[in-house]
Formats: structure tokens, C-alpha cells, sequence
């Protein structure tokens, strides 16, 4: 609200009041407030011009709140200010804070305008007598004024205006406050000055300084309380009870007797809180994120609300526009709502703790999201967020460059979901096999989506070790479940790179460095490209949600303190794979805990799919792994760069133990498990839909192979092999005579296909079966022999 002087009418009982008394309590006032200026050179016709040349508008827009950020639940998680100030109504003031204030500051307050001459006379008087100024012939309007012209100022100069010991200064603050004791209430302007006054230790407002100094609402405030704090505020700083208790408790006493004096306590009530030392409960104002509960979910938040203070793109602002933004958002006293679910939070934060350590150079981060909503539910790292860059970071690890983010890492084998999806899309089975040799030569059918040739013919890709490590034939299921590279490499090929990548992109993978593109190569589908886990947690999150793709979102709602709403991001659902697609996927991707690299971990007691990720080398490892309630991502590697240090050896030891080498199952994969179980703790268990009828899958038919590689043929088509026992046929000795199932019979994938071993007819002879385990011995029963 502006308040302005303009009606001529006006003016004319503005100079009427001015001539007959304004002028000479105008200069009074100085006088008083200010004794060494003295009168040398004013006179009555000189305030009057300037007096009446004095702009008439101030600004009483309600001054600078804080910014606070709620959880899902209402729970306040962060703030943000660079004023401490919680405003309030009238109403929601201790009775007798307002009498403190009134009593001390300006007794009657309630009996004149902006001027009170006859308290005026009386200080200049007093002032006289004690030779020094000892009581003050500002009105509580005046200091309102005051107040106001101090928040308004925008810059040095204007400040040192507002604030300059001079009688133009108190003139104007004078022109003001007879406008605004026309325009506001009594109890308007002292609600304004309560909200607005400093009360020192960083507190502004009434409200802040109850907080501040007594953990108390300012509806709470008792007698003793409100008497120091009404007393504060005439020098914040000289007054402050945490810094000088004894200055404090003086000051109190002087307003608890100023209360008895005009009849508001008794000199009982007085003189007993005089007797009681000043006794305070204090809470340290907590602004910015690196004291929330969790910071990186904050950071998130506050990215959020610069970009959309900043028009669209707050990284594209200059400096100046930056900080205009950021200004706003610590004054702007924004209610936020957000997405954030403090239970997942708290999982993913002891999960973390459990594998990794704040000192460690690795660092893992997870995200949650929600399928079909794309809600945020929590974010997390492994090394606390704050300065000290020993133990802390102040890089949002868990984000991309959007959201203070870093380079991240390479994303693995998690980008290996993107081709399967795009190959069940284009109408494979999962029982569709490939060849896949090892060593795999990307050198031809790789181009991107403008038709370019992308090869990369001295390029050699091998398997990782325990992650399908040989070469051969796997269909889309044991692919998948072993993480074959190879295979992965040839499917790609089969399906189109372009089209692999439209897949991602469809799934809302994007580069987290800021690039206009992913970068496309032939191994794009082992996942080249640096990923954060809330970008990656939010695709995969669609494939739980059937196909269906939201961005991450935090914010639910973003209120002004007039009760205006703002437009927040959208989450922008959309259909990005087909229902049959997704539930094929996930049939698949179940089966990574149970047959696949998860196998050794196990799963989290409820339907749950994922894929286990880790990079060329060992520089980074991933898992990212969903139900049809919940997504997460967890990354783990060094961010000083890649290369800095590897998951093998020594840097392969993090959280006081030591792994040899890291796969995305051996840390990763447990601390989405871990977190993944508190965060859906009692919740009943969603299933996945039925994923398409593929029909069974024909029994490779093995006879007459050495027995290890039968077996492994048979695990590549994804039966579960087990020995049967020796019989005699015309096979040689050591190799396989027969399966049950037969080759060539269809039967369900992971159906159990007893293999039998040939001791040719002759007699089994001596020594070791080629091909059988040292010392092994075959199961009793039927069909041993024969």
C-alpha cells in the first residue's frame, strides 16, 4: 500500500497544522532527538518550504517475510531469508506485548495524531533539565515511518538519507506520519510497527523476536517477557539480552515500572518480575539449505523457484538479475508446498550412511520419484551438503546442471532398459535371440537420427565379469538378466541406434551437463552419457507407471503472503511407451533379482523390477530399480572426474570396507534395497500387470556338447540347467546324451532342463568326466542310469 498527499484540500489543513503547530513540534522534535544539530540557520518560513516540498508517498507494502518450504505433510523442512521476520496479526500478540510497547515507546498513542506536542514539551523539558537527551519525542507513527524509510531503502545512499542525524530527516518522517494517520487505523500502524521493528540478534518483528529469544510464539509472550523485549527495541544492540543480559534486565525493569506507573500492572506485579533474572530459551534462526533435513531436496526447490522468479531460465540472467531473483526469493515470503515424503527421506539418508562415509572420495546419491505422478518423494547423498569440502559438498549430486547440479556420472547399464524397450516396441519377443561374440565390433550398422554413419570400427566391447562375461547367444530375457554387453551391442544394432535414442528421450533422458544432445554413439545403450539419478529414477519410474512419463516435479503449490498463487512446473504426463511395451519390460526386468545380477542381493519383499549399471572401467556404478508405488536411482563414484579414482582396489574401499571391485550389485544395489524397504514400509504391495503372452521358448537342443558349454546354452535361452546323472549312449564320454525336456520342445523360460551325461557303452573307464566339477557326483534315483 502507497500512502500519498495530493488533494489540495489536504494540503491547505496539512500547512494549517504545520503553521499552527506542526512546525514548531517538527522543530521540537528535532531538537530533542537531535541537540547537537542546534537552530543555527532554521527558521519557521524555511521548515515550512521544505516542509511542504517533501514528497507525500511511502510505501507501506508489509516488509520482507521469510520463505518457508513445507514437506508433503505440512512439515516445515526450509527456509530462506536475509531477514529473520515471521509477521503477524494485532491479534496474534500477547495483550501485554502491545501494552509494552505503548507504554514505553508512546504512552499516547491512542489519544493523538502524528504529532504529540504535549509529550514533545514534556521530553524537551526533561532533556533540558538532565542536560543530555533522555527521552525521545518520536510517536510511534514517526517510528513506523522510520522503519519504513530504512526497509525502503534500495541502495548505500538512500539508507544513509533515511538514517542521517538530520532535522530534514525527521521532518520527513513527520510529512509521513500525518498522511498515515489518515490513511491506516491505530491498530494498523501498530500491527506495521510490530511486524517491522528490530529486536536485535537478527529477529525482526515481534514474532521472530518471541521465537528468537523465548522458543514462543509472540501470542504467548508472559509480563517479563514482552516488558524486555518492548524495551529492546530502543537500542537493539545495547539492549540485546543475549550479549549483555545485565544492560537488558535494566532496560526491562524501566518498562515494567513504566506500566505501573500508568496503571496497566500493579507495582506488585512490577516489582516482583523486577526480582526474577532474565531467563531465556533460545532458537538460532536456520535459513538455506544447509540446515534442512534434507538439503538436496531443498536445492532442488530453490532452483525451482529461481527459475521461475527469473521468467523461465535463471541461468541465462546476468549477475544483476541473479541476485534480484535470489533477493526475492529470501524476502518474498513464498509459502512453498512440496513433494517431498520425509519417511523415503529419511530411508535413503540411512541407507546411504550405512555403505558409504562423509570423508569417503566416493559418494553415492539417490533419488525417489513417483510413477505417474512424477513426484519427487526424496533426495539423498552420502556426503552431507555444505561447505567444507573435506567432508561436505556443495554440489547438488542427486540433480542435474539445472539444479545446481554437477558433470554426474555415466549412467551404465541402466540405459540398457531403453533398448529392450525399444526392441519389445518394435515387436520382439523376450524369446528373440542373438549372437553375441566377445570381443563385439561396433564397425557397421550404427546411424543416428539424420541418417549418419556412427560406427566406431576400432572399438572393441567386451562383457564385464560375472555380468555375462562370454560371448554367445542370449535372447532378450538373458541378456538382460546376465547385462551382456554384447548383446546389448547387437540388439541395438538390430532395433536402430536413432530409434533407441528416441526412446530415452521419450523417457525424459536428457544430457545432465547442460549439451543440446545426447551424445550418440554405438554404445549409447552402455550408457555413455552422464546421468543424474533424478533424471534417471523419473524414466525409469515410467515403466512402472505402464508407460507413462511425468517430469520430476517438487513443487505441489507456491503461495505469495497476499494469498496469490504462482504458476508451478507442470509434470506434463504423457504416454512415452505403450501399456504392453512397459509390462513387458517389467516382466524382464523382474527377473534381474531373481535370476539376473541382482540374484545375490535379493529382492525387497514385494513385486519390484530394476537394472544394475556399471561403466567402462569402473569408474561409476548404478542401480536403478522401481514398483509400480516407487522409483529410485542410486549413483555411486567419484565426482572429481571419472578417472580421478576407480571402483577397483583401494578405491574400491568405502564406509570402512573394501570390495575389490564395485558393480552396480555390490553397493548400489543394496542401498536401493535397503531404502527402497523403509520407504514403503507399510504400505500394502502393488503387483505389476501381467506382462504379454510371448509363449514359451523352444529347449535348445545340446547333445553331444561338452557339458559346461551346455549348460551355458541353456542358461543363455533362460532354462535353469541342472545335472541329471550319467547314462549310456553312443555319445562320447563327458558330453551331454540327452536333456528333459527334450531339444527342440517349447517349455516356459526358467523352466528347470535336467542335462545327462554320457559314460559312452562301452563302460565309463577311468579318471575325471571332461566338462563335470572335480569330485562330483551325481544324484541318486531314477535315471542315474540306464
Amino acid at each position: 500500500m502507497r500512502v500519498q498527499s495530493n488533494a489540495p484540500g489536504k494540503t491547505l489543513v496539512t500547512l494549517f497544522r504545520l503553521v499552527g503547530a506542526g512546525v514548531l513540534a517538527g522543530v521540537l522534535v528535532a531538537l530533542i532527538a537531535l541537540p547537537s544539530v542546534g537552530t543555527a540557520g532554521l527558521t519557521a518560513r524555511d521548515a515550512a518550504d521544505s516542509f511542504q516540498n517533501l514528497d507525500g508517498e511511502l510505501n507501506t507494502d508489509p516488509p520482507p517475510e521469510k520463505t518457508v518450504v513445507y514437506d508433503s505433510k505440512g512439515k516445515t523442512v526450509a527456509t530462506f531469508f536475509d531477514k529473520y521476520r515471521e509477521s503477524v496479526r494485532l491479534d496474534q500478540v500477547a495483550p501485554v506485548m502491545k501494552q509494552a510497547i505503548i507504554d514505553i515507546e508512546d504512552s499516547r498513542f491512542y489519544q493523538h495524531g502524528a504529532m504529540d506536542l504535549k509529550g514533545t514539551i514534556r521530553a524537551l523539558a526533561t532533556n533540558a533539565e538532565a542536560g543530555e537527551t533522555t527521552q525521545g519525542g518520536s510517536t510511534l507513527t514517526q517510528q513506523y515511518v522510520k522503519n519504513l524509510l530504512v526497509e525502503n531503502a534500495k541502495t548505500d545512499e538512500e539508507y544513509r538519507a533515511v538514517t542521517a542525524p538530520t532535522i530534514s530527516r525527521k521532518l520527513t518522517e513527520l510529512r509521513y506520519a500525518l498522511d498515515i494517520e489518515e490513511k491506516m487505523t491505530k491498530d494498523e500502524i501498530l500491527q506495521g510497527y510490530m511486524n517491522i521493528a528490530y529486536f536485535g540478534a537478527g529477529a525482526y518483528g515481534v514474532q521472530a523476536a518471541a521465537k528468537r529469544y523465548f522458543s514462543v510464539p509472540a501470542a504467548k509472550l508472559s509480563l517479563g517477557q514482552a516488558a524486555l523485549l518492548a524495551g529492546i527495541t530502543k537500542n537493539p544492540s545495547a539492549y540485546d539480552p543475549i550479549r549483555f543480559p545485565k544492560n537488558a534486565r535494566q532496560r526491562r525493569d524501566i518498562v515494567l515500572h513504566r506500566m505501573a506507573e500508568l496503571g496497566h500492572i500493579t507495582k506488585v506485579q512490577a516489582d516482583a518480575e523486577a526480582a526474577k533474572p532474565v531467563k531465556l530459551k533460545e532458537t538460532q534462526p536456520k535459513g538455506g539449505c544447509e540446515t534442512s533435513q534434507a538439503p538436496f531436496f531443498c536445492e532442488y526447490v530453490k532452483y525451482e523457484m529461481y527459475n521461475m522468479l527469473g521468467g523461465g531460465n535463471y541461468w541465462k540472467l546476468n549477475e544483476k538479475q541473479r541476485t534480484d531473483v535470489r533477493n526475492r526469493l529470501n524476502r518474498g515470503g513464498y509459502v512453498i508446498r512440496t513433494t517431498l515424503d520425509m519417511k523415503a527421506q529419511r530411508a535413503a539418508d540411512r541407507a546411504l550412511k550405512n555403505y558409504l562415509n562423509p570423508g569417503d572420495t566416493k559418494v553415492a546419491a539417490e533419488a525417489m520419484v513417483e510413477p505417474g505422478t512424477g513426484k519427487i518423494r526424496a533426495m539423498a547423498a552420502s556426503k552431507p551438503f555444505g561447505p567444507d569440502k573435506k567432508t561436505e559438498t556443495s554440489i547438488n549430486l542427486v540433480a542435474d546442471w539445472k539444479h545446481g547440479g554437477g558433470s554426474g556420472f555415466q549412467a551404465g547399464s541402466t540405459f540398457k532398459a531403453f533398448t529392450l524397450a525399444t526392441a519389445l516396441k518394435e515387436g520382439m519377443s523376450p524369446n528373440t535371440a542373438l549372437n553375441a561374440p566377445a570381443p563385439f565390433m561396433p564397425n557397421s550398422g550404427y546411424t543416428d537420427c539424420k541418417g549418419r554413419t556412427v560406427n566406431s570400427p576400432g572399438h572393441q566391447v567386451f562383457n564385464a565379469s560375472g555380468e555375462g562375461d562370454k560371448g554367445g547367444r542370449y535372447t532378450l530375457r538373458t541378456g538382460t538378466w546376465q547385462s551382456a554387453n554384447t548383446f546389448f551391442m547387437a540388439l541395438e544394432r538390430e532395433v536402430g541406434l536413432c530409434d533407441v535414442t528416441k526412446t530415452a528421450a521419450a523417457l525424459g533422458i536428457t544430457r545432465r551437463s547442460g549439451g543440446p544432445e545426447l551424445a550418440i554413439t554405438p554404445t549409447f545403450t552402455l550408457g555413455v552419457n552422464e546421468m543424474d539419478p533424478v533424471t534417471v529414477a523419473a524414466a525409469y519410474a515410467a515403466f512402472g507407471a505402464r508407460g507413462k512419463y511425468c517430469k520430476p516435479i517438487a513443487l505441489t503449490e507456491v503461495t505469495e503472503p497476499s494469498g496469490k498463487k504462482l504458476k508451478v512446473p507442470s509434470a506434463d504426463c504423457k504416454q512415452a511407451l505403450d501399456e504392453q511395451t512397459a509390462d513387458g519390460v517389467n516382466g524382464i526386468l523382474q527377473g534381474v533379482f531373481t535370476r539376473g545380477t541382482m540374484k545375490g542381493v535379493g529382492g525387497i519383499g514385494r513385486p519390484a523390477a530394476g537394472k544394475t549399471g556399471t561403466t567402462d572401467g569402473s569408474a561409476a556404478a548404478w542401480f536403478a530399480g522401481y514398483t509400480p508405488d516407487l522409483a529410485a536411482a542410486v549413483s555411486l563414484g567419484d565426482p572429481r572426474g571419472p578417472n580421478a579414482s576407480k571402483l577397483t582396489g583401494q578405491g574400491a574401499c568405502m564406509g570402512g570396507r573394501c570390495y575389490g571391485t564395485v558393480y552396480g550389485a555390490t553397493v548400489p544395489g543394496p542401498i536401493w534395497k535397503q531404502s527402497m524397504m523403509g520407504a514403503l514400509e507399510g504400505k500394502p504391495a502393488t503387483s505389476f500387470s501381467a506382462p504379454p503372452d510371448y509363449g514359451d521358448e523352444p529347449v535348445p537342443d545340446v547333445r553331444g556338447m561338452p557339458v559346461d558349454q551346455a549348460m551355458n546354452e541353456l542358461r543363455s535361452a533362460g532354462f535353469n540347467p541342472q545335472l541329471g546323472g550319467l547314462v549310456r549312449s553312443d555319445e562320447p564320454l563327458g558330453r551331454v546324451a540327452r536333456t528333459s525336456p527334450g531339444g527342440g520342445s517349447e517349455a516356459e523360460p526358467g523352466t528347470t532342463v535336467r542335462v545327462f551325461v554320457s559314460q559312452a557303452r562301452r563302460g565309463r573307464g577311468g579318471g575325471q568326466i571332461p566338462g563335470l566339477p572335480p569330485g562330483f557326483t551325481f544324484p541318486p534315483g531314477p535315471g542315474g542310469r540306464d
